[in-house]
């Protein structure tokens, strides 16, 4: 009964303090501790690197790369972020630093006039997460490392130029262009599912 009461009062380790083991351990060059950081990060980690390129192989290439640095510049996180935030963020600059030679071979001309969006919002709903990755795979590589950058990760087009070394023009008209030809794929599925209806 004594020995009960002890496994019941024993303290749960948080998140907190087992990211803070981990990145002490990791620091340490334990093996061990950079194998469970790795395990807890990199299946979320590979769904980001899979919006940035094409082949799975690729995007695994991306992943390596990028915990490599993380594991080589743990001991500058400063906690000013979460671990996952940060690992997220390296994981990024490396898919973009891959990206990039690809980027410059097709250059994103600064668009005065876009053709003007639809207010009619394209619906989402009834599409699994796999057909709209399959959508943006299908995107022009500068549209979509921008639509990436800008909707799914929250950059704003300041900030995209300054990492893209673009105008700020430039991004928000690749922008614009990947919803124009995301909304059109999607439609064009639409018809193909449902078919139209007049």
């Amino acid at each position: 009964m004594q020995e009960d009461m002890r496994v019941l009062l024993k303290p749960v380790r948080t998140d907190m303090e087992l990211e803070e083991e981990l990145i002490t351990g990791c620091c340490k060059k334990d093996r061990k501790a950079q194998r469970k950081l790795y395990d807890l990060y990199a299946g979320q980690m590979l769904v980001v690197a899979m919006r940035y390129v094409k082949a799975q192989d690729e995007a695994e290439d991306i992943l390596q790369e990028a915990f490599i640095k993380v594991f080589k510049n743990i001991e500058t996180f400063r906690k000013e972020s979460s671990l996952f935030f940060w690992i997220k963020k390296i994981l990024v600059n490396t898919a973009l630093n891959h990206q990039r030679s690809k980027l410059y071979m097709y250059p994103m001309v600064d668009v005065d006039e876009m053709r003007s969006l639809q207010q009619q919002e394209t619906t989402l709903s009834g599409y699994r997460y796999q057909e709209l990755l399959g959508f943006i795979h299908r995107l022009p590589d500068g549209c979509r490392v921008i639509f990436n950058l800008f909707a799914i990760e929250g950059y704003g087009h300041k900030e995209i130029a300054k990492m893209l070394n673009i105008s700020e023009g430039t991004s928000k008209s690749q922008y614009s262009r990947a919803r124009l030809l995301l909304k059109e794929m999607i439609n064009s599925e639409d018809e193909l599912r449902y078919g139209t209806f007049k």
